[in-house]
Formats: structure tokens, sequence, C-alpha cells
């Protein structure tokens, strides 16, 4: 500024005053600590702008006034002593209003109590003046005068003790700004207000501790009445413990006050009474939420389980409906078990969507609880540790996240410090990622590989058709399965009388005590040992029973060598993440000469590059030959470049690209099979009417079913199958032997949840190598229209060394696994076929 420029306003500022003051004075004035305060920045306006104006011509004389060896200070905005005197008032007439406010009610009390006694005093002097009372009449002056004293006081108590709390909440954020202008420093981060540090640390008290609220409406009820018998003892003519028991008979009936007699003992008994109501609200308000909690935890599926023995099944997928028929026809026998699931879905969603599965649980409970297989907490509550099987499902996502989810449960039940009494059955999606599995869970964990099972199976009932109908007889526990059982009164037999001692029953192997083996097939000549156990098919473990050994007729009967293999063709139609195992598979079943026709959409060095990634070796196939055609196999016209009515067997696989969707997968492989049967039909000759008959009798002449059935007398379709409402369309028409994925590897989970071991036998039976279940045609065993018992016929196969576990006679739909009436004559055809378990070859 100019140097002989004046100021607007005469009045003297701050820093004009602080001319005379030392240098260290000055300075240490010139930068005082300015409180933070918000105010209203239209209030301040006109402040501002005097601020302004001050600045101006403060700064002109300050600048004169300094040395010339002294530098220049640079100054703020406004000017900091102005700030402070104009806050420093603000502040001190708001709270200097409230603080006597507060205080004039408080000393308003105190004179009227001040009055009250003073007329007691007044009384007490005219009665003795007047009065010719005995002398003890001064003594009861003096004590009532004193009770009077007494009284005053109490009630000046109270309400100093009542109001000062309420006077403290009030100016506690107050506080922090008072200490900082005392001492005058600039606090530049923002600190939190007290009371707001109050409200957070009574929320975290209420929320850590569960009977914190409990405790505070305990001790409000207590400090209510309390106070409020001293307030009545302070202005009723009653003792302190009458008052007292007022004071509750108020908090507890709020209408028990009517009756009482003045003006403060009236105010006193309504305050309490409506402390009271407040009390008597907030105690229903926490009865009706704990209330809430409890139904709601139980609503949600969060208590406990208290089971011993029970089957757990952790996760939820398709498979869940038949995994728990299984489970309830398994459990029928001994009057039914307990599942209990482990979802991380709603409880009531849960039981409403197994509600809709609608079959007979055959008194077996099924338990929900919400909650992850990931948590401890969650598995503690299910009592895993008790459980004597635990089934782990696969999810509903891709294969590698579903076994990635696998492996993390599996994971987390090896955690839990209790360990557990039973064995754990996980299912798994790919055969890459058992290994894994079983080295985090040991010996302990049993793995059905659902793709792999399914992959084996289709080729099995591709090469023999028919057998997807006698796996699902045997895997299921509606009819005949698999079960394990020590019978000392057999110890020394040889198989093949063992073989017939059980009239309900049908040995198939033995489990060797001494290594814990399961031998399947074995030879005649081998003699059971203490401890040995006898595989069987029975109906249930309580049905069967060894008995008497029947008397067997040893008559001549054909030798006939099994038939020569011959190369066939084989078309895929679809892609699965485990289609080189089932090439593998296939190299290994068919003779040389044969012929993999592959037809999806992937392109042709992409097919190659997975399959080399999978660890299939191309060049080292010898027996069957890879041909690949790209196209949709939902269109028609991509089908129709194939020669379909060539083929021997034709799978249908579910796409890889559609696994996550049963349903879009299933429509897909269903209008594949329409199309193909169609095709087939139109390019294959009829046969004659009479041939068929029997098989398609029921269906007109036009129809299409009939031309479709015909068509399949030449081609095998085998149909990938996910859901088993698709099953029913498949299955009425006739067309194609179909294989039930969800609903075989539900049957499989709960046979070997059941028992264990029962997953070795099923190994066996789907590899490659070893014994497999095989159809034979009756040729083998018996002459035409021969009348033989089914004993004898198991005798005879006995020299082929198979085992006979079942028979389908002609006409019939159905196979019988097996029959009840072993000994019972029948005549059999060349036409009949037997099921039977032999070596593979």
């Amino acid at each position: 500024m100019h140097p002989n420029h004046t100021p607007r306003r005469t009045r003297t500022s701050l820093f004009q005053r602080s001319k005379t003051l030392p240098t260290h004075s000055y300075r240490r004035f010139t930068t005082p600590v300015i409180p933070t305060f918000r105010y209203d920045e239209n209030d301040d306006d006109s402040f501002s702008s005097d601020l302004r104006r001050d600045h101006e011509g403060d700064s002109s004389n300050f600048t004169a006034g300094l040395n010339s060896e002294e530098k220049p200070v640079a100054l703020p905005s406004q000017s900091p002593s102005q700030r402070i005197t104009r806050l420093w008032t603000h502040f001190s007439l708001t709270h200097f209003l409230k603080f006597s406010c507060s205080f004039s009610f408080t000393y308003v009390m105190f004179l009227r109590a001040k009055v009250s006694r003073l007329e007691a005093e007044n009384f007490i002097l005219l009665t003795r003046c007047n009065s010719s009372r005995v002398l003890g009449s001064d003594n009861n002056g003096i004590l009532h005068m004193e009770g009077t004293n007494s009284r005053a006081v109490v009630l000046f108590s109270v309400v100093i003790t009542f109001v000062l709390p309420f006077l403290l909440y009030m100016y506690l954020d107050d506080l922090s700004h008072i200490k900082n202008l005392l001492r005058r420093t600039d606090q530049k981060k923002e600190e939190v207000p007290l009371k707001k540090r109050l409200a957070y640390s009574l929320d975290v008290c209420f929320s850590v501790y569960p009977y914190a609220k409990l405790l505070a409406l305990l001790f409000a009820t207590v400090v209510l009445i309390v106070y409020g018998g001293l307030a009545l003892y302070a202005v009723s003519d009653c003792g302190v413990d009458e008052a007292l028991w007022l004071s509750w008979t108020f908090v507890a009936d709020s209408g028990s006050h009517a009756d009482r007699v003045g003006v403060g003992a009236r105010i006193v008994s309504v305050a309490i009474s409506a402390g009271g109501m407040l009390i008597f609200a907030t105690m229903l308000g926490l009865i009706s939420d704990s209330i809430s909690k409890m139904v709601d935890s139980l609503r949600k599926g969060k208590s406990e389980v208290l089971e011993s023995n029970h089957i757990l099944i952790l996760g939820w997928s398709d498979k869940l409906g038949s995994l728990l028929k299984q489970l309830a026809i398994a459990n029928k026998s001994i009057g039914g078990g307990v599942v209990v699931v482990l979802a991380e879905r709603d409880k009531e969603e849960m039981e409403t969507d197994i509600a809709k599965f609608e079959f007979d649980l055959m008194g077996t409970s099924v338990i929900c609880r919400s909650g992850s297989a990931l948590i401890l907490a969650d598995l503690k509550k299910v009592s895993v540790s008790n459980a004597r099987a635990i089934i782990v499902l696969g999810s509903d996502e891709n294969a590698d996240q579903s076994d990635a989810r696998a492996l993390r449960v599996v994971l987390s039940l090896t955690g839990v410090k209790e360990g557990w009494k039973g064995h754990v059955v996980v299912e798994m999606c790919d055969l890459d990622n058992e290994p894994l599995v079983k080295l985090v869970g040991g010996e302990r964990i049993e793995t059905v590989v659902a793709h792999d099972v399914i992959g084996r199976l289709m080729i099995q009932c591709a090469l023999q058709p028919g057998l997807a109908q006698i796996w699902e007889d045997i895997l299921g526990f509606e009819n005949a399965e698999f079960y394990i059982k020590k019978w000392p009164q057999l110890d020394g037999y040889r198989f093949e009388d063992v073989l017939i001692s059980f009239p309900n029953a049908i040995p198939c192997g033995v489990k060797v005590a001494a290594d814990g083996k399961i031998v399947l097939n074995p030879s005649d000549n081998y003699v059971l040992e203490a401890g040995d156990e006898i595989l069987v098919i029975a109906e249930d473990d309580d049905t069967y029973a060894p008995g008497p050994l029947p008397e067997v007729r040893m008559c001549h009967f054909p030798k006939m060598q099994d038939p020569p293999k011959y190369p066939e063709k084989i078309l895929f139609c679809g892609w699965r993440r485990d289609i080189d195992d089932m090439i593998k598979v296939l190299e290994a079943l068919l003779a040389p000469g044969s012929e993999l026709w592959m037809f999806n959409e992937v392109p042709d060095q992409e097919r190659e590059k997975k399959l080399t990634d999978a660890g299939l070796n191309i060049s080292k196939l010898v027996n069957i030959k890879l041909v690949h055609r790209q196209g949709n196999a939902g269109v028609r016209r991509h089908l129709e470049s194939l020669p379909l009515e060539t083929f021997d067997s034709i799978l249908i696989l579910a796409e890889q690209s559609l696994e996550n969707s049963i349903v879009h997968s299933d429509s897909r492989s269903l209008a594949t099979l329409l199309l193909i049967r169609d095709i087939q039909s139109k390019r294959l000759p009829y046969k004659d009417a009479k041939t068929s008959a029997l098989r398609i009798s029921g269906f007109p002449n036009c129809c299409w079913i009939r031309k479709m059935q015909q068509a399949s007398d030449k081609s095998i379709v085998i149909s990938e199958i996910l859901d088993s409402r698709t099953k029913n369309l498949v299955s009425v028409s006739r067309i194609s032997d179909y294989v039930l994925s969800n609903e075989l590897v539900s049957m499989a989970l709960a046979m070997v949840a059941e028992d264990k071991q029962i997953n070795r036998v099923l190994k066996e039976l789907f590899a490659e190598k070893g014994n497999e279940l095989c159809i034979r045609p009756a040729e083998f065993y018996i002459y035409d229209q021969e009348e033989v018992c089914f004993y004898d016929i198991m005798r005879r196969a006995r020299q082929r060394h198979e085992i006979i576990i079942g028979y389908r006679l002609a006409g019939m739909d159905q196979a019988v696994i097996n029959p009840t009436d072993k000994s019972k004559l029948t005549k059999w055809t060349l036409d009949d076929v037997f099921v039977v378990i032999a070596s593979s070859q």
C-alpha cells in the first residue's frame, strides 16, 4: 500500500496497539491459533468486509513500523486478533446464556426449597409462642424442622445430580474448543467430537456384548427407582423406604399414582410413571427383538444340528434329488435315517425345492442348514465330526471351478480339530484333478469322477446295447445292489460252492482279509479263510443269508467260443472335456481297422492341439483311425453330409460349452437324436413289419416314431442325457438306448456313501481292463428249448470263468437281476440273453 494511505475507520486495531510490544512478544502475537468454528457465510459478510478494511489500514501502519534490518512477515487474509475476539465473544455470549438458563432453573428450585423451609420454621415459632402445650412439643418441633431441612437437602441434591449430566452432555463438544483456545495451538487435523465418540463407544458395546442392552435397561430402572424415591421423599411426608417402594410401584404400574396429594408429589409421580412406561416399552422392544432373532435363526437354518451317525451332504446341485431318493431307499430297512444338507442357499428355498421332488422319503428326515462348507463354524454347526458319511457335491459351474471348490472343501474338512469318524465321498468332474484331492484328503477320501464314469459307461453301452438299464438296476437301491459281509460259517468253502450257497443273493467276489483287496470273479479253487468277506448282489443287506447247498445237475452244454472282433465305425457328435480318455478306452476295446468319426464345431487344428495337451498321442493309435468333420450337430444340412446309415454306433455327447446348463444341453442332444433318426429312416430300407411287430407295437404304420425305430435296428444311438425329465421323452419314443448322467452319478455316490468299499468294485467294472459287465447270448450256456434251473446255468458259466447275475427273456423289456427262485426249472430259448461278470479280453 501507499505509505500516505489512511484507513477508513478511526478505531485502533490490535496490530496498531501491538507496535509498542517487544519484538519477541510481537512475533508471538502475530501468529495466534485460530479455533475452527463454522458460521453461516451470510452472517459473516459484514464481518469479513470489516476485516478486509481493517487489514488494509493495519498493514500500512505495520509495515511502516518495521525495522530496516527485519524482513516483513506475510500476513493472512484476515486479521487473527479480530477473528479471535469475535469468536470468543460469540462463544462466551452463547454459552453464557445456556448456562444462565440452566443455573436459573436450578436456583429457582433451591429458592423454592428454602421458602418451604422458612415457612415451616415460621409455623413452628408461631406454635411455640401461642400454644400452651407441654415441653415435649418443643422437641417435636425441632425434629420436624430437622426433617424439613433434610428433605430440602435431598430435593436439592436430586435436582443437581439429575440436571448435571444433561449439562455436561450439552457442553461436551465445547470442552475441546475451550482447551484449544487456552493452549493457543493450531489444530490442522479435524478432531472427532466427544459426542460422536461417546455414541460410537455405546454402539460398539451394544454390538460386542449381547447382554449390554439388558444391563443398560436394568441400570436405568434402578436409577429411576432410586431418584424417584428420593424425590418422593423430598416432596411428601413418607419415609425413605416407603418412598422407594412407591417409586417401584409407579414404575411397575403407571396408574397407581392417581391417589397422590399435593402438587409436588403429583409432578414427581407422573414423571416416575412416564419413565416406567418408557422402560416397559424398551423392555418389550428388546424381548420382541430377541424372539424375532431366534425365530429368524431357526427359519434361516442357523441353529446347530444335534445328530450323530447321519449322512452329511455339502453343496447343492441338480443331482441332489436323485441322491436323496437313493439314500431314502437305502435307509428303508432300518426305518429311515437322517440326511443333513449344508448349502449356500436360504433354508426355506432348499426345503421348498426338496418338497417339489415329490417322492416318498420312507421315514428319512432331511434337515437343511444354510452356510458354507468352507467355514469351520458352519461345518461344526451340522455335526461334521459325528457324520458316518460326508458327500461333497460338485457345483453347477464348469468342471475346473467345481473341482477347485471340492478341493477347498476337503481342505476345510481336514482343518476340523475334532476330525470325523466317517469317510468322505467327493464328486469330481475331471479325472486329472483326482490325484490332488487324494493327496490332500488321504485314504479316507473316495472320489467319483462323474465325466469319466459316464464316458466309460457310454462306450460300454454303445458296444453292448441294453447295458444302461442293467447298470441302473445295479447302481440304484431300488432293485439289487452290491453288499459286503462276513459269513464265518462259510470259512473253508471253495468259491464254486459259495456261489450257490445263497438262495437270495449272487456272490461276485471276495474281500481277502490278508491284504484287504477285493477280488472280483475269483477262481473256483479259492478257499475262504477266517476274516474273508463275501461280495454279493442282493435286494438288501438283511434279505440274504447262506443256506444248504442245492443239487446241481452237471450235464453236457454247448461250448461256444467268443466271436472274433470285427472293425467298427463309431461317430461322436459333440465335444466333452474327457474325450481323450474315451478315445483311449475305444483303442483298448475295438478291433484293428476301426474308425472313429468326430463331428463337432471345434476346428480340426484346435482339436489335435487339445487332444495332445490332454496327453493323447495320436500317432500311437493302432486299432482306431480318427476322422474329423466340422459342423453343428443341431443343423440338419450338416448332419446330412455324414454317412449316418453306415455307423455301427453313434454317441451324442453333452457339449462342453453347454455343461453349465443341463436344459440347453439336453435340448441340443434331443434335437440331434431326432434329426439323426429321421435321416437314417429315410436312407435305410424298411424291414418286414413282422420282424419288428413285437418291438414297435402300439404305434401306427405311418408314425414317425415307428420309422425311427426301424432305423435303430441298424445302428446304436447313445444319448448323454443330464435331466431326468428328458429321459421320459427318450424312453417313451424308444428310439435310443439312453444314459442318464446325473441319475447314474447320484446312484454311485449313494452306494459309495453307504459303503466306501463299493467304490473299488465300480472302478474295476468301469475300467477297460479287468472284469466288466457283459451281455451274453443264451447259446453260450443252453440249447434251444432246454429246461434247466438258474443254478445249473451258473455252474455252466463257471466253465467260462464267468458269473451270471441275471437274464432277460425274449420279449421282455427289463432284465431280471438276482432271480428269486433259482432252483425253479425254466424253459430257455436262444433269443434270451444273460448278464454276466466276465474278465475283459
